[in-house]
């Protein structure tokens, strides 16, 4: 029989293209890893892996056991929700992923309503990136994520992972009446590889023009004190908006920021996952949005 286990490691290596990676992500070693697939190999009877050098690839069959894998590992969520559901009320560690905007305005009132209505859950809250949020889903080091989508970015897909949405919000532009007045000005956008980044390249783009950054600045407070002070031009959301500094004026924009909960495929139904959106919706109710 095929372990789940090894099945796991199997779609990580689709995903992430090597050994290394895929021992980083699930904090193996490389050849612990190695090992594991081996047996994966032996269990299946077939090649699963072609090996040149340091390289490995997936065979036919690997790539056909990864679409399996896929199913039979969303039953086994399902199986894990089903019997979580049957044990009663939710109860124990719940992993919280978020973004730092919703971390600051979403999650304290969301937590305080969780623990007055479930006080048998312990939820721990780890501040990620949205970008890295599916891998961290898939590993098993979060049960459930606040991420978010931009206009002008294509959400990023993963089988392993679906997402139920819970608020839009809109943009502002810092300081000046459109995009395209910034056109000449310095700009203070988040690192790049960021989302938040990536949507705000596109909309100067979609402008007419190529953005000259000065700063890369992840937090919003940070970016709104940088444009107080006249370094720069940026895009805020809703959130990160609500109480901005003198000297700054907002601007809406018709692009909107989306965020939305997500957690590995399968894994929905579990108390512990309704429990939170719930108390997510409850604090979004709450918004000023």
């Amino acid at each position: 029989m095929l372990d789940p286990r090894k099945l796991r490691l199997l779609r990580e290596l689709a995903r992430r293209g090597t050994i290394a990676a895929v021992a980083e992500a699930v904090t193996f070693t490389p050849s612990a890893v190695s090992q594991q697939l081996s047996a994966l190999e032996r269990e299946a009877g077939v090649p699963l892996l072609e090996r040149t050098g340091r390289t490995v690839t997936l065979t036919p069959a690997g790539l056909l056991l990864v679409e399996h894998a896929q199913a039979v590992l969303e039953q086994l969520e399902r199986a894990s929700a089903a019997l979580a559901a049957a044990r009663g009320g939710p109860a124990g560690p719940l992993r919280i992923g978020s973004f730092p905007t919703a971390a600051r305005v979403l999650l304290p009132p969301a937590l305080a309503e969780l623990t007055a209505a479930h006080p048998d859950l312990e939820p721990m809250i780890s501040e990620i990136d949205p970008a890295d949020v599916s891998a961290a889903l898939r590993a098993g080091e979060l049960d459930v994520a606040l991420v978010h989508e931009y206009d002008f970015v294509p959400p990023v897909t993963d089988a392993a992972i679906e997402t139920e949405p819970l608020f839009s919000e809109p943009m502002y532009l810092t300081n000046r009446s459109s995009v395209q007045a910034a056109r000449d000005d310095s700009w203070i956008m988040s690192k790049p590889g960021t989302l938040c980044y990536t949507m705000a390249i596109r909309a100067c783009q979609a402008a007419g023009f190529e953005p000259r950054v000065r700063h890369h600045i992840d937090d919003f407070d940070t970016v709104l004190a940088f444009a107080a002070a006249g370094r720069g031009v940026a895009l805020v959301p809703r959130l990160a908006a609500l109480g901005p500094p003198p000297g700054v004026s907002l601007t809406p924009l018709p692009l909107s920021r989306r965020t939305l909960a997500a957690y590995r495929r399968g894994y929905g139904g579990h108390p512990a996952i309704r429990a939170a959106v719930a108390a997510f919706h409850t604090a979004i109710d709450g918004l000023p949005l």
